[in-house]
């Protein structure tokens, strides 16, 4: 009896026993490292910041509209000339020509004004969709690293129930030698344990999906992940203020009301087509021939000419009313999307928030079923020995103090990753607030780089 004794004991301390010698890991990555690393190499991230590169562009060509345009040319042409009549013997010649052309656009009902500015207020809504992005990326490094935490605490809890469920198998096939147990004891001990190991190979493999997810988002393999705490930094007192701060400062809104401004220009661009234009065209030019005149001479001559053109327009095909009609539309439906965008926000806010107090209050009572679930475990174990309960008895107190553990990780991991939605919902979630060592990007200096740009092929960080 008092053999058996010691190895049901041993059995409910070696939990800790196995958390105790696990080894440590020589380096640590913490969850600001996480966030600093997808920030600065994530593709998707990087990708998004080569599209708003490309839409910067959209600012110089279209002020193209207001430079002059500049155009030379060169002709040569050889002429025979053959007289079918007779008298006039066949001659030939030759004509080359050379000039340059200038075009400057006075006036043009203020289209080009408005096309500049629309394609400005368009880059400031693609930098805030960049900002948005940049918060999602922060929020899945986030997920990811604490998916990788949870799922690694999933596995040493399996890992010490299988030790604590062979250890139960040893017991009753002690008791069984001895005449205090019988072999359904032992059957039950082998189903139980069996499916422990299909339990841990599961975790095992939930684990390797994690961090394929972490190498992803992030860009390289989890080393030493270790359980984050919910956010702290630019964490909204509570909900009331989370939704002011997120329908005020949320990138996606943001977004929005700037695509609303570049609309509206785009209204009073198409309106432009309705009115007056005016060009100036100047022209240069020489031309050489070696056609006999008759004086006998070959005449060059100079040739210079400024041309102003005023062009009304009074009906064209009924194009210019359907584009203003359709800008009219444009424009009605990105102030819907307005009172989208700060829906969603809402939305993602009160649903973050909610999720963040019930995984808070779960943890509190998680640690309290822990505690109950290993004195009732240990309280079985002795009823077990002294035969009051059954081997049965104990592999279920054993589930339940598994479950416990299990649902702790869940809700810690949980905690964790609604804390941070709050802040990113808010839109908040950014390098700064958060104190990542990493350089913030800035999306205006290539765009002040191109703006004004009037010729060049290379891209200003040189290709």
């Amino acid at each position: 009896m008092s053999f058996i004794r010691k190895i049901a004991l041993a059995s409910v301390v070696l939990p800790a026993l196995v958390l105790a010698v696990a080894p440590a890991t020589a380096f640590a990555e913490s969850l600001y490292g996480a966030m600093a690393k997808a920030y600065e190499n994530n593709p998707d991230l990087n990708a998004a910041r080569a599209a708003l590169r490309a839409t910067d562009e959209n600012v110089t060509i279209a002020k193209a509209g207001m430079r002059p345009q500049v155009a030379a040319t060169a002709t040569a042409s050889a002429v025979n000339v053959s007289n079918i009549s007779g008298g006039i013997p066949d001659y030939g010649y030759n004509n080359q020509t050379v000039g340059i052309s200038i075009t400057q656009q006075i006036f043009d009902g203020f289209q080009t004004l408005n096309n500049v500015r629309a394609a400005e207020s368009g880059v400031f809504a693609n930098r805030e969709s960049l900002h948005a992005n940049e918060i999602s990326i922060l929020l899945a490094a986030v997920q990811s690293y604490a998916n990788v935490a949870r799922d690694q605490q999933i596995v040493v809890i399996r890992k010490q129930n299988l030790a604590f469920l062979q250890e139960q198998l040893n017991a009753a096939n002690a008791r069984l030698q001895v005449g205090e147990g019988t072999r359904t004891d032992v059957s039950q001990a082998e189903a139980q344990l069996a499916g422990s190991q299909a339990l841990l190979s599961a975790a095992v493999a939930q684990l390797k999906q994690s961090e394929a997810t972490y190498v992803q988002i992030v860009g390289e393999m989890p080393k030493g992940i270790k359980q984050p705490s919910p956010a702290s930094k630019a964490l909204p007192q509570n909900l009331e203020a989370a939704v002011q701060i997120g329908i005020r400062e949320h990138p996606s809104v943001l977004a929005a009301l700037h695509a609303v401004n570049a609309a509206g220009y785009q209204v009073k661009s198409a309106e432009g087509s309705l009115l007056p234009g005016v060009v100036i065209q100047g022209n240069v030019g020489r031309n050489w021939t070696n056609e006999p005149s008759v004086s006998g001479d070959s005449p060059d001559n100079s040739v210079a000419s400024i041309t102003a053109q005023l062009k009304i327009p009074i009906y064209q095909g009924g194009a210019e009313y359907g584009q203003i009609r359709k800008a009219k539309e444009t424009l009605g439906e990105q102030r819907i999307l307005v009172d989208s965008a700060r829906a969603e926000v809402v939305q993602q806010i009160t649903s973050a928030y909610a999720q963040m107090e019930a995984a808070t209050a779960a943890i509190s009572a998680a640690r309290k079923q822990i505690s109950a679930a290993n004195l009732a475990l240990q309280g079985v174990i002795e009823e077990r020995n002294v035969g009051q309960k059954t081997t049965l008895d104990v592999l279920n107190a054993q589930q339940t103090v598994l479950e416990a553990k299990e649902s702790m990780v869940g809700y810690q991991r949980n905690a964790v990753v609604a804390s941070y939605a709050v802040i990113a919902a808010s839109g908040r979630l950014t390098v700064q607030s958060q104190g990542l060592a990493v350089a913030e990007y800035r999306a205006e200096e290539h765009y002040e780089a191109v703006k004004d740009a009037w010729f060049g092929l290379r891209t200003p960080d040189g290709r």
